[in-house]
């Protein structure tokens, strides 16, 4: 909205110094000031309003022991988030963009899902929130619709079902006939990566904020006709418009982490990692990086793998031997640390160092290639 009235102003009115406002970097900065501000003033507001209406995560017996002691600590912190992300965007973008209108129909749909997950567990004391089967469906929707809308809008026309391939130069991947079902696949896979990530203080929001960082240079580089054909990528007009996105996401995660970083004020809640989880598989989509998610987003990957690798071991061994064996302390990855001695912050800054250096070697595909 400010980006349309300051471009009004300085057409009509030849206000000086607004012409600033018509480059991505110049609102990509506004936004993530804006979400950081945001995120700071209503922070505590909803944090409380939380206290007062008694929305606390529940105890969860299937958690190491040192986590009971977070029962009653307020949930639903993702609704601080995606506000944090959703206003400065509307501010800041440009709200015709094909690009900006996905990203926030995925991002804000998902957070429908989660937040009505969150609503019935702890409001409606239902156990298991929503049925398994119902969030699954409904993140199946918005992974259909994400990828119809990539395979026959124009903006996409010229590489529909094609994909940088990571650390090769002048080479793409086809998937061809299916594209579709990838792009659900890679839908419903982040946000429930994202949702497993989410189980110590402060690991979901920095490791995201810490791919979101990278995925906003990739989204400016593949809407910058200059730079793309530098760097050998491929081009998408109007992909710049998701730096925005990307920008106010990080300053919204800065300023949860602020009230969830140990010992946690606030969790996000599904309301929040399936939102966010959703949001960086559509990123991916979107800028035609879907084979480097497994490295950018290695960190989810490992927490999703451990958990696979767990339960279908477990069932293997209890099959064949009677009892049911476990290949890691506890799954996802973060608790069989906590198992074996690790201090919860050590772990979370030890992710975050991880998740850094996986965004590096994101970033050096640009220029391997």
């Amino acid at each position: 909205m400010l980006y349309y009235l300051f471009e009004f102003l300085r057409d009509a009115y030849k206000i000086p110094g607004l012409g600033a406002f018509k480059y991505i970097t110049t609102r990509s900065a506004a936004a993530a000031v804006t979400s950081l501000i945001i995120a700071f003033y209503f922070g505590p507001k909803i944090i409380n309003w939380l206290k007062k209406n008694q929305i606390g995560e529940a105890k969860k017996l299937e958690a190491p022991k040192s986590h009971w002691n977070k029962e009653g600590t307020p949930t639903m912190g993702g609704i601080i988030i995606v506000l944090a992300i959703v206003v400065p965007v509307i501010l800041w973008a440009d709200l015709l963009s094909t690009f900006i209108i996905i990203i926030l129909g995925s991002t804000l749909w998902l957070f429908g899902v989660g937040l009505l997950d969150d609503y019935l567990k702890v409001v409606k004391k239902y156990r298991k929130g929503l049925i398994e089967k119902y969030k699954l469906i409904l993140q199946f929707i918005i992974g259909l619709a994400v990828g119809l809308a990539v395979y026959y809008l124009p903006e996409f026309e010229q590489v529909r079902t094609e994909t940088t391939l990571p650390f090769f130069k002048n080479l793409n991947f086809d998937f061809s006939h299916f594209y579709i079902p990838v792009v659900i696949f890679i839908i419903m896979g982040m946000a429930n990566a994202v949702n497993l990530t989410d189980g110590l203080d402060g690991l979901a929001a920095g490791t995201v904020a810490i791919a979101m960082l990278t995925l906003a240079i990739f989204s400016y580089v593949t809407g910058n006709i200059v730079y793309s054909d530098y760097l050998n990528i491929i081009y998408l007009a109007g992909a710049g418009e998701l730096t925005i996105f990307c920008a106010a996401a990080v300053g919204a995660l800065l300023g949860f982490l602020w009230f969830n970083s140990y010992p946690a004020q606030v969790f996000m809640g599904d309301t929040g990692s399936l939102a966010l989880g959703g949001a960086l598989g559509t990123l991916s989509i979107l800028v035609k990086k879907e084979l480097l998610l497994p490295v950018l987003g290695g960190i989810f990957f490992a927490e999703t793998v451990s958990v696979i690798i767990q339960r279908y071991y477990f069932k293997y061994t209890k099959k064949k031997y009677g009892e049911g064996r476990r290949v890691f302390k506890m799954a996802p990855l973060h608790h069989h640390f906590e198992i074996l001695g690790w201090p919860e912050p050590k772990i979370v800054v030890r992710f975050y160092i991880i998740a850094i250096i996986l965004a590096i070697i994101s970033l050096t595909t640009f220029k391997i290639r």
